[in-house]
């Protein structure tokens, strides 16, 4: 898997930002196209690749129930 995306939840990171789960979309998206960056023909895909990933990640993450250590 991509080593550069962090874990983005509790106890891991305490805050995330909108911008963290972005970047963290971004790279799953580079990872899994094999782009770097798209050519103009493929932008509209990667992006909206990138944005329903950052959705997705937003709502598992708001979802998550993390229990305290016992």
């Amino acid at each position: 898997m991509c080593r550069s995306i962090k874990t983005l939840r509790p106890p891991y990171t305490e805050s995330v930002t909108e911008e963290d789960v972005r970047a963290a979309a971004l790279q799953f998206v580079r990872k899994i196209s094999g782009f770097r960056a798209p050519a103009a023909h493929n932008a509209e895909a990667f992006d909206r690749a990138v944005e329903t990933i950052t959705r997705a990640s937003e709502e598992l993450l708001a979802s998550l129930q993390v229990r305290g250590s016992r």
